[in-house]
């Protein structure tokens, strides 16, 4: 766990956290939730609009260890470039260890912070994001926004989708328990006194859900719809920007 004095939303540090969970994260992922996971981020490609071209340009933003990129290929089977952005080095690195052939020379790793990535202008027809938006806070998710607007075609469309805290939902409090307490405590035991998934509880309490994203999307020029999962343990955000809009 974090250190109180220090900035869990930097990149650095952000970047470490990362670094350290990279080999665990696939599993302890899927496990932690139940198998959730994989579901939403299903869900979260299922939301992407199909593009006009057969063989689209897409960007997959905090990539981490490349979960969604079967969802993506399977979606759109014209699919021939994933350009994968993270900015944990580590998180690349088990993403190449576990390419399986038939698609390890679709994916261009590019390891950089989303926030200042400067990746061409109106490149991407589709752009995703799975679980990456609860590391930035409300200045960096603006900051963000903008970068989705600036990096989208337009009529380009896009989805990300966040794990969020389910307030008003009359299981939060076991919900709350489960992330705070529980998770610590599994971790500490099976991954030899690990904090670093702890902070899952810390992020998505802060994080709420992805209403301020969305507000900054609509703020950065784009259509924007928002959805709950599973009572709101996980929110989507997903639309297009505007045909017209550079």
């Amino acid at each position: 766990m974090s250190d109180s004095t220090e900035d869990i939303y930097d990149p650095a540090f952000v970047a470490n956290l990362f670094d350290r969970c990279s080999s665990s994260y696939r599993r302890w992922s899927a496990i932690s939730s139940f198998g959730f996971i994989a579901i939403w981020r299903r869900q979260c490609v299922a939301r992407l609009a199909a593009p006009k071209n057969s063989n689209p340009i897409v960007v997959d933003l905090m990539a981490g260890t490349g979960e969604v990129w079967p969802y993506l290929l399977r979606r759109f089977p014209g699919l021939d470039k994933i350009t994968a952005l993270d900015i944990s080095h580590r998180m690349h690195l088990e993403a190449v260890d576990r390419l399986h052939g038939a698609y390890a020379e679709k994916i261009i790793h590019i390891e950089a912070d989303a926030l200042k990535t400067d990746l061409e202008a109106n490149c991407a027809d589709l752009l995703v994001s799975t679980f990456g938006l609860k590391t930035f806070n409300a200045d960096q998710q603006a900051i963000l926004a903008r970068q989705i607007s600036r990096i989208l075609k337009p009529g380009g469309s896009f989805a990300l989708i966040e794990a969020s805290d389910p307030k008003g939902w009359a299981l939060r409090p076991i919900y709350r328990i489960y992330l705070d307490k529980v998770l610590p405590m599994v971790e500490r035991y099976f991954l030899r006194g690990a904090n670093d998934f702890s902070m899952i509880g810390t992020y998505t309490r802060n994080f709420g859900d992805s209403t301020q994203m969305a507000n900054a999307l609509i703020e950065a020029g784009l259509s924007v719809e928002i959805k709950k999962h599973f009572f709101g343990c996980a929110t989507s955000v997903a639309g297009m920007k505007p045909v017209g809009k550079e």
